[in-house]
C-alpha cells in the first residue's frame, strides 16, 4: 500500500490491506475489523491535543474507508464509532472512542441471533417458507423458529447462476427441515403453497427498497400478486445512509463465465448463420455476443411487508428513521475534514 497518513498507526494500515485484498471479507467481519482498528488507533495515538487526536482518527477512518467504499458495512462501522467520539481532552476522546468501538463490536456479535429471534415471531408452526439465494440472516429466523419448537418446510430456489440455493438447502436439511428445491422460473407455480417469502439483503436504501441477489424483485412482484408476505432479514450494518441524500447503490456486474463457459460461447457463435454462397458471415450477425450478469436487483418498498433487524421489525417506509437514529444525518461524513 501507499505510505500512510501521518499519525495513523500500523494496525490501521494492516487492517486496510486485509480488507482491500479480501483476506477480511463478509459484512459483519469487515465491520468488526474496522471498529477494532479504530479502537487501536485511539489507544495508541500519541496526539497531544484534542484537535490532533480528531485529525488522526479521521485519517485512520479514511484509510479504512478507501479500501472498499461500496461495502456498506465498512462505512457504517466507521460512522458509528466516530459519531460517538466525544470529550474536551485527549483522555476523554480516547476513552469515548474505545468504548464506542467496543459497544459496536458487542452489539454486532449478538445482532444475528437477536434478529433471528425477532424474525421467528413472524413464522407459525406448520408454515412453508420460500427462500432465494443464501442469507445467514434469513436462516437465523428459521433456526430460531425451529428452536421454539415450530415445524417448518422450505421451498428453496436454486438461484442461478451460482446456485447459492444449494447452500441454503444443505443447511436446512442439516436442521431436518423438509426441502423442495426448485429452479428459479418455477417460483410462481409454488407460491400458492407458500406462507412466507424470506430473503436477506445486500443493502437497504432510505426509501425502504431492498438491494439483494438478482431475481429478488421478480419474486417479490409474484409474491404480492399471490398475497404471500415478503420478509427481509438484514442486520442494521446493511442499511445504506448515503441514500438519504440521493446516493444510488451501484449494481455489481459479475464475470460472464458464471453464465456462459468458453465452450458454450464457442458453440453459440460457431452455430450462427452465415451469409451468401461465399460463406461470409452476414452483417446482421457480425456483432459480438454480449452476456450480462448483474449480481443484484432492487425491490421497491411497496413489495416488502417487513424488514427485520436486530433493532426490531419495521415497515420499509420507516427504515429511514432507524438510519438517522444509528448514523445521524448524512450532511457530511465524520472522517472528512
Amino acid at each position: 500500500m501507499d505510505e500512510g497518513e501521518p499519525g495513523v498507526v500500523p494496525a490501521i494500515e494492516s487492517t486496510a490491506e486485509d480488507i482491500a485484498e479480501m483476506r477480511t471479507r463478509g459484512a459483519a467481519t469487515i465491520a468488526d475489523a474496522a471498529a477494532a482498528a479504530l479502537a487501536t488507533q485511539a489507544d495508541r495515538s500519541t496526539a497531544e491535543t484534542p484537535a490532533a487526536f480528531r485529525r488522526e482518527l479521521r485519517a485512520a477512518a479514511r484509510t479504512l474507508y478507501e479500501t472498499r467504499p461500496t461495502a456498506v458495512s465498512l462505512p457504517n462501522a466507521l460512522r458509528y464509532v466516530l459519531r460517538g467520539m466525544d470529550g474536551d481532552t485527549v483522555a476523554d476522546l480516547r476513552a469515548s472512542t474505545i468504548a464506542r468501538a467496543e459497544a459496536f463490536q458487542r452489539d454486532l456479535a449478538r445482532a444475528q441471533e437477536t434478529l433471528g429471534e425477532i424474525g421467528a415471531n413472524r413464522l407459525q408452526d406448520g408454515d412453508v417458507v420460500m427462500t432465494h439465494c443464501h442469507s445467514t440472516d434469513a436462516l437465523s429466523c428459521i433456526e430460531a423458529a425451529l428452536e421454539d419448537g415450530k415445524a417448518l418446510e422450505a421451498i428453496v430456489k436454486e438461484t442461478r447462476p451460482r446456485k447459492q440455493g444449494h447452500i441454503t438447502a444443505r443447511q436446512l436439511r442439516e436442521w431436518d427441515v423438509p426441502v423442495t428445491l426448485i429452479v428459479d422460473n418455477a417460483a410462481r407455480r409454488y407460491l400458492d403453497g407458500t406462507d412466507h417469502v424470506l430473503v436477506g439483503a445486500d443493502s437497504i436504501a432510505a426509501d425502504g427498497s431492498v438491494i439483494n441477489k438478482i431475481g429478488t424483485s421478480g419474486l417479490a412482484v409474484n409474491a404480492r400478486e399471490r398475497g404471500v408476505p415478503l420478509m427481509v432479514a438484514a442486520q442494521t450494518i446493511k442499511l445504506h445512509p448515503d441514500t438519504m441524500t440521493g446516493h444510488t447503490v451501484e449494481i455489481e456486474l459479475r464475470d460472464e463465465s458464471e453464465v456462459l463457459t468458453d465452450e458454450e460461447r464457442a458453440s453459440i457463435v460457431d452455430s450462427e448463420p452465415t451469409g451468401g454462397d461465399d460463406g461470409e458471415r452476414s452483417s446482421e450477425t457480425d456483432g459480438p455476443l454480449t452476456v450480462e450478469n448483474p449480481a443484484f436487483d432492487v425491490t421497491p418498498a411497496r413489495y416488502v411487508d417487513a424488514i427485520v433487524t436486530e433493532r426490531g421489525q419495521f415497515p420499509p417506509e420507516s427504515i429511514v428513521t432507524l438510519m438517522r437514529e444509528l448514523f445521524g444525518e448524512t450532511t457530511g461524513e465524520p472522517w472528512e475534514a
